[in-house]
């Protein structure tokens, strides 16, 4: 029997004061580096023991990192999984344990796998708990692997009955979300059979904005909501194009924010649940800092754990390279970062000169390779195919793969990393170059558009000039013809942005877009090159997403179509 907003009628004091110690392992780990994660589970059950703590909580898929993908439909993954579960519990002495594994699916229909949390209590996995709602949007498609949970029952641990969740499974109050997206809310369930607190593990991806704006907002809702305390755990680290930022926290059943792990870093959070009089006022950072924690971390982890020591950057001397550069020597050291300088007889002195300029600032390596004369061998090659036509896009994407093969030809010969240094404005019109430009192994900055490129560089100048004052300054150019700039074949930046932050984020039509003040013509010439040009997004290099909607696995359109919205 359900009372006001779905709480059960339970004998219960809802502001209990006796001591449980429950510490919040907010780790990084590494998607099939099963020894390493164990490794590393094992010594945070050892810490949060040292520390008092009456239970240690994981992040969702603690032991095979997420998202593990197509590994699910490998039975030797699922096995190995299973395996390192029951050492870890042998490991829990003295502490229960909450961690998030891959479960089989014992019935005889559905998929072979669960999402699960196990909870270990005396060196015996106590309980089993699988994932309810399971996402399938965005970067999301875990209907493509898993059996939803087909019963959610809390568990009985030192006087309180645990509710644990896994990650989505929270996404879905009904009085928080205007259209929830899917029928059934398992918090509401797991109150109803009686939790006293709710446990939340999660691998939650960074969005700018999304923790203090979403994520946080709904976390005390639903504690204030059932009056319960809340304890979320999400994981840390950068997994191919997703970087996850922590933050974990703990509401009380007052709803007050007593508790939350630092953003993008790795934490051992110890909080008594109960007797915490501490509120948490988290250190802010502006969007713009977010944004870069994200992409340094992104990439460090990217090149860890991809088995890379260094990586190579084309530099121009403009301010897309220029920005990539600074985030790859705050990220990996100036020791494992190197510049290539590559100009044709379009680069202006000034370029080069302030190429030259960030790599002493930066205090990286750099080289000066000319492509001049490789350039006009191309162009005689072809003389006799191209006689008559003019100098047009041809030529000048000849010397962005020429550029392309010089960078790779390093990657090849000394092991590099190559960091394309396209921006999201750029890959969203086609402003770049297959097998050139777009020639590497990450797009570091494909999520980041060209305006906040502009923020990024400004915030990396706060304390001292890094980035030169020229490179944000001059008008932006490919400088692939003689006087070109951008803005000859694109609006500028502020419009084209804004324009694409409403079409792709913002899934809005041209009329809509049009209403926001936009001129028609430009609005319908922007959103006509953002679909002629999937086809090469489609063979971009991954990024890190930062963004509501990044390129990439989060959007999938078709390449043959003739839709205008």
């Amino acid at each position: 029997m359900k009372g006001k907003n779905g709480e059960a009628n339970r004998d219960r004091d809802v502001f209990r004061y006796f001591s449980v110690k429950i510490a919040l392992a907010q780790i990084n780990q590494t998607i099939g580096d099963f020894q390493k994660n164990t490794e590393k589970i094992c010594s945070y059950i050892d810490r949060a023991r040292s520390n008092g703590a009456d239970l240690i909580v994981f992040p969702e898929l603690a032991i095979t990192g997420y998202p593990p993908k197509d590994f699910l439909d490998i039975p030797a993954f699922v096995e190995e999984n299973l395996r390192v579960l029951d050492t870890i519990a042998q490991k829990a002495t003295n502490i229960s344990a909450i961690v998030g594994f891959v479960d089989k699916n014992k019935r005889s229909y559905g998929k072979l796998v669960h999402n699960a949390a196990a909870f270990i209590h005396d060196q015996k996995i106590i309980s089993v708990h699988h994932k309810s709602l399971l996402p399938t949007y965005d970067v999301f498609d875990e209907c493509r692997y898993f059996e939803p949970a087909h019963t959610v029952s809390p568990v009985k641990f030192k006087g309180y009955t645990l509710g644990i969740s896994i990650c989505e499974d929270i996404w879905n109050d009904d009085e928080f979300w205007k259209r929830p997206l899917y029928e059934t809310d398992p918090i509401e369930n797991l109150i109803s059979n009686g939790a006293d607190i709710i446990i939340n593990i999660s691998s939650s991806p960074f969005t700018v904005g999304k923790h203090d704006k979403v994520r946080l907002p709904m976390l005390i809702h639903d504690a204030t909501k059932y009056k319960v305390p809340l304890v979320y755990v999400n994981q840390v680290g950068g997994n191919d194009d997703l970087v996850f930022d922590g933050n974990s926290t703990v509401i009380n059943a007052r709803g007050e924010h007593i508790a939350q792990a630092a953003a993008f870093e790795e934490e051992l959070l110890v909080v008594d649940i109960e007797n915490s009089g501490v509120l948490v006022s988290p250190a802010t950072c502006t969007p713009i800092e977010t944004v870069l924690k994200a992409l340094i971390l992104g990439l460090r982890d990217y090149v860890l754990k991809c088995g890379f020591k260094k990586v190579i950057i084309g530099l121009s001397g403009g301010i897309d390279s220029a920005v990539t550069a600074a985030v790859a020597v705050e990220s990996l050291g100036r020791e494992n970062v190197i510049g290539v300088l590559m100009p044709s007889q379009f680069s202006s002195q000034g370029s080069i000169d302030d190429a030259v300029q960030l790599s002493r600032n930066l205090g990286i390596a750099h080289k000066i390779i000319p492509i001049k004369d490789i350039f006009e061998t191309y162009q005689n090659t072809m003389k006799p195919e191209f006689r008559g036509l003019p100098f047009d896009i041809t030529e000048e994407n000849m010397q962005a793969r020429v550029r392309g093969n010089i960078l790779m030809a390093f990657s090849n010969k000394y092991g590099y990393l190559v960091l394309t240094t396209g921006n999201k404005s750029e890959l969203a019109v086609g402003y770049c170059t297959l097998y050139g430009d777009m020639s590497g192994g990450l797009a570091l900055i494909s999520d980041v558009p060209k305006t906040m490129v502009y923020e990024l560089a400004r915030y990396m100048n706060r304390g001292k000039e890094i980035i030169p004052r020229n490179s944000i300054d001059k008008p932006p150019s490919a400088e692939l013809k003689p006087n070109q700039f951008d803005q000859d074949t694109l609006p500028p930046y502020d419009i084209l942005d804004g324009i694409l932050k409403s079409y792709v984020e913002g899934a809005m039509s041209v009329d809509e877009i049009i209403n926001r003040g936009y001129d028609g013509k430009t609005v319908r010439e922007i959103i006509r090159k953002v679909n002629r040009n999937e086809y090469k997004r489609r063979q971009a290099a991954p990024g890190i997403k930062v963004t509501s909607k990044a390129f990439g696995s989060g959007r999938r359109m078709p390449i043959a179509h003739n839709f205008m919205c």
